[in-house]
């Protein structure tokens, strides 16, 4: 069964431009780049997955689990459908501790932090290296460091799904040659089905199995990437 099966058509007005989105794609791989030019949809295609614009319109199946079926009248609000998102600046909350930063995952699902889901965090603090970290705010971690937390933010909800919104691309060449590889191992690692976004080839072949390209909003063929054969 494919990971992900997404059709979506979507329109977005502005005062200066209007945006057409007409994708339709499966995601068969555990890790799938989405690649593709500065406006070409990338990450309207994500926020539609994870239920963040409401005019979305299609089918987005994950596991077999729909979690928008215009036709068929499903349409799961953000919050019931167990999508994690890694933001491209992490947006993590700046007055909250990495811990709560993390118990916020489990918030957002309207759940109360019990004794089973504080285990769960503790667990994940413990996986990322964050328990030196877990009583320091954003703003006094650095680039990895914050990198790890929304990771492990986005993970606390047990995801069916997570998406990354070119999580890289805010850090400068030397650290995000080296964080490109912690973040490729913590993926290889937690085996959830994942969606990258990104125009950079390096992140497609040190953190994707496969790929997709889009551009002006539709999906199409893609070129070689520089070094394959």
């Amino acid at each position: 069964m494919a990971a992900l099966e997404v059709q979506l058509q979507l329109t977005l007005h502005s005062p200066d431009r209007s945006f057409e989105l007409n994708v339709d794609f499966t995601a068969a791989s555990q890790r799938t780049a989405l690649i593709g030019p500065s406006g070409s949809g990338k990450s309207t295609v994500l926020q539609a997955i994870a239920g963040l614009l409401p005019q979305a319109r299609g089918r987005v199946r994950v596991g077999g689990q729909a979690l928008l079926d215009t036709p068929r009248g499903i349409d799961l609000p953000a919050r019931e459908r167990r999508v994690g998102v890694v933001f491209q600046d992490y947006a993590l909350f700046p007055h909250m501790t990495v811990e709560q930063n993390l118990q916020f995952g489990l918030r957002r699902l309207g759940q109360r932090v019990d004794a089973g889901h504080a285990r769960r965090v503790d667990a994940l603090i413990r996986q990322f290296d964050l328990a030196s970290l877990r009583g320091a705010l954003p703003r006094n971690l650095s680039g990895g460091q914050r990198q790890r937390v929304a990771l492990a933010r986005a993970l606390a909800i047990e995801p069916r799904l997570l998406l990354l919104d070119e999580p890289l691309s805010a850090l400068d060449s030397p650290l995000r040659k080296r964080l490109r590889h912690e973040l490729a191992e913590m993926l290889e690692r937690v085996q959830v089905p994942t969606l990258l976004v990104t125009h950079d080839p390096q992140d497609v072949e040190a953190l994707a199995q496969d790929m997709i390209c889009i551009d002006n909003g539709r999906i199409v063929d893609c070129d070689p990437l520089p070094g394959a054969v």
